[in-house]
């Protein structure tokens, strides 16, 4: 019945050189040498008595042939990719291997998943902590939660939550400091800055009417989580995310002097995964719990 159908191998050297406009990108992420995906490609063509590419000096494009053959087999592989996840995820939950920030997971994610696990206990979850972006493509992770602008290559996102920064500091440097009653007040204080964030303590100053106030001396913290730790020690004031402040927030750990000035970061936090996988088990459900456990952070 299905004699006549092309290699499997074929289909995904043609699907990841099309999608990727290279075959070195397509060889890369297929993990075999340029040779191989050239010959399978080469092969596909003989198989279908036609033309997929045009083969230029220093680029490859789809022929018209070309691009309709890719629109069909990206479906298709794509609705085979689903059903597969579909019923792996039925009969066995198995693991999720989940990729995220560090500051992420220490002061919001890590304390949580116990309440997965309580509501899961079939899902195995292995976390992955690291501010670089890794390969959803390779086999080795399952979906990222990332803190960025929402622009991923290759891959589904959607945006979970967005963020804003306020002023936090500990109880007791609160007291010190007559309880921080104006803005002015923070003239006197050491201010926790965060690296490479745009929405910093100069735009938050901006933000209030009080730009002449901003100083850029003080402490200078690689990771949100960081300054948010200096500012329980009792070093200085920062400026804290609300992701990364709400559990210290809600336990008396740090205190929001100036809860009604709320500035928008530039970024936010992003459920980031294969298309194919899409409607996978584990993706529903993950979706799903952090949905429920973000909710509380956006009343």
């Amino acid at each position: 019945m299905f004699d006549n159908l092309p290699p499997l191998q074929t289909l995904r050297a043609f699907e990841a050189t099309a999608r990727l406009s290279s075959m070195t990108l397509a060889a890369a992420e297929l993990h075999v040498t340029h040779g191989a995906i050239s010959r399978q490609i080469r092969k596909l063509e003989e198989h279908l008595a036609l033309k997929l590419f045009h083969r230029l000096t220093r680029q490859i494009i789809l022929t018209e042939e070309g691009a309709e053959f890719h629109r069909a087999v990206t479906h298709l592989l794509g609705e085979l990719m689903r059903e597969s996840e579909r019923l792996r995820g039925k009969r066995l939950p198995g693991r999720l291997r989940i990729s995220t920030t560090v500051s992420f997971a220490s002061k919001w994610l890590a304390p949580r998943l116990s309440r997965f696990r309580q509501r899961y206990p079939d899902v195995d979850i292995h976390l992955d902590v690291t501010d670089s972006n890794v390969d959803l493509h390779d086999g080795h992770t399952d979906v990222a939660i990332r803190y960025g602008l929402g622009d991923y290559r290759d891959v589904l996102s959607e945006r979970i939550l967005e963020e804003t920064v306020t002023p936090v500091c500990s109880p007791g440097f609160l007291k010190q400091h007559n309880g921080l009653t104006d803005v002015k007040d923070l003239a006197n204080c050491v201010l926790l800055h965060e690296y490479r964030m745009q929405a910093n303590w100069e735009a938050w100053f901006e933000m209030v009417g009080e730009k002449e106030l901003y100083c850029h001396s003080g402490p200078l913290w690689t990771l949100g989580s960081m300054a948010t730790e200096a500012a329980i020690r009792g070093e200085g004031v920062a400026l804290g995310r609300s992701v990364l402040i709400a559990d210290d927030v809600a336990a008396g750990r740090l205190v929001i002097p100036f809860p009604q000035y709320k500035l928008k970061a530039e970024r936010g936090y992003d459920l980031v995964y294969r298309p194919a996988i899409q409607d996978s088990f584990q993706i529903r459900i993950l979706r799903q719990w952090l949905s429920e456990e973000m909710s509380v952070l956006e009343d």
